[in-house]
């Protein structure tokens, strides 16, 4: 039985162990343990003969379960002999500041508007960090964003664990290595958004899916430099991205002139200005640019001629999120105008966001592309699920268009960066991109829950 409904909790004065549960339930028969999180107590559980439909927890039944969360409207997950309140969501992340005001630094805000959801969604969202887990009595001091304020609270183990690890770097560490494999190997805790996606991994397993290869640039691991030369004779221009990339860095491009016989290569510096230069060779390029990196890092990738907007090349980013029914759903579609002389559209680099509407002016226009891009997002949101390890649950895509029309994904992201949502018209989708996060989280802890107990059948 699933109940896919929140009821308001309260903790009253009532001697001994004791749920009483909302009356429009029915009788539940036989209940045996009540769970919040992993943290499971027996209890003697009753209808609540009161009008209003609510949860209520006697004192010790509350304290036991370490529940405090008595303002926030909750999930009762019924099955079998237990009744799971919750759901408890753990989003483990890094770079903690230990102030009170800014408890992530910078992100701090992104968690907030995360966090603050928990009345809309019906569950309890903290964030957590590798250095507060008490193995021993299995908790967590994670922080929660009440009354516009961060409080810490101490938390059983979650339902959950939402992964926004901030990079590859951390990511990489020993201790959020182990964190996430003795979770999900000890405590068998769903892990979603796990790690970050390695180019040439992502492409050569899309490749496998009939689907997705009308959507893949021609791509290669850089082994040598007859790579760049075929790819430069077919399309005139090719881009070396490093693959393990994020914010459009380290990313070239290389064009060939035939006229001149020479060739351009355009790329943003570490002083982060973009640079225009021209080679009469390609050894003399990857000599000069590429010599003091391993090559086997970097990818070499099909040009495409991209539509433009005032002379400038346009791609678009799209965001997918699987929704409270597990799901793909698009999120939000943005386009982005590259900056002058730059590589890439991302703002940094100078790079403009627009709606797809204000892009093109024309509807009829706007409404076609939207679909041809959330098409190719939904299929290879699918893709991607099918043929990567772990639980994904949001991906950003960066997509071109070239000028017949045809959709190239250039780059999926799982944790994609919030740039677009800057935009005025983007910031309702925004809120949908946190929202689905956590409905999705409520939908993963009831899979988990029903599978649990269909294992002990």
């Amino acid at each position: 039985m699933n109940v896919r409904k929140t009821y308001p909790a309260e903790v009253a004065v009532i001697p001994g162990n004791v749920l009483f549960y909302p009356s429009e339930l029915g009788d539940l028969g036989e209940t045996e343990l009540i769970f919040f999180g992993q943290h499971s107590c027996p209890a003697s559980v009753k209808q609540n003969p009161a009008i209003n439909q609510s949860i209520v927890l006697s004192e010790s039944l509350a304290e036991s379960l370490k529940f405090d969360s008595t303002d926030i409207p909750l999930h009762l997950f019924i099955y079998g002999k237990t009744i799971h309140i919750g759901p408890l969501v753990g989003i483990f992340s890094s770079g903690f500041t230990g102030l009170s005001n800014k408890p992530l630094g910078e992100r701090s805000q992104f968690f907030s508007k995360l966090l603050s959801l928990s009345r809309t969604t019906g569950c309890i969202p903290f964030v957590f960090g590798e250095n507060v887990i008490n193995w021993d009595e299995e908790t967590i001091r994670g922080y929660v964003f009440e009354n516009d304020d961060w409080h810490i609270h101490e938390f059983p183990f979650p339902n959950v664990i939402y992964d926004r690890l901030p990079n590859r770097l951390t990511e990489n560490r020993d201790g959020p290595k182990e964190v996430k494999q003795k979770f999900q190997r000890d405590y068998t805790i769903p892990w979603f958004n796990p790690g970050f996606f390695n180019k040439w991994d992502v492409n050569e397993r899309l490749c496998a899916d009939e689907r997705a290869l009308p959507y893949l640039p021609e791509t290669y691991p850089f082994q040598s430099i007859s790579v760049i030369e075929t790819l430069l004779s077919h399309y005139r221009q090719v881009y070396i991205k490093p693959i393990h990339g994020s914010l459009g860095l380290g990313i070239h491009q290389i064009l060939y002139d035939k006229h001149e016989n020479v060739y351009y290569c355009r790329y943003t510096n570490e002083a982060k200005e973009n640079k225009l230069q021209k080679f009469s060779t390609l050894e003399s390029i990857v000599k000069h640019l590429f010599n003091d990196r391993p090559l086997e890092n970097l990818i070499v990738q099909q040009g495409i001629s991209l539509i433009r907007s005032e002379k400038r090349p346009v791609d678009f980013r799209v965001h997918t999120n699987k929704d409270s029914n597990g799901v793909w759903q698009v999120t939000a579609i943005a386009a982005k105008v590259a900056g002058a002389g730059s590589v890439t559209t991302h703002i940094k680099s100078g790079g403009v966001i627009k709606t797809v509407a204000e892009l093109f002016g024309d509807d009829d226009e706007a409404k076609d592309v939207e679909r041809k891009l959330s098409e190719a997002a939904l299929i290879l949101s699918d893709s991607i699920e099918k043929h990567l390890d772990g639980i994904i649950a949001e991906i950003g895509f960066d997509f071109g268009l070239d000028k017949k029309g045809q959709v190239w994904m250039f780059e999926a992201n799982s944790k994609p960066g919030r740039s677009i949502f800057s935009h005025p018209k983007l910031k309702e989708f925004e809120l949908l991109t946190r929202k689905l996060s956590l409905d999705y989280a409520i939908y993963l802890t009831e899979q988990t829950i029903t599978n649990a107990i269909s294992v002990q059948r």
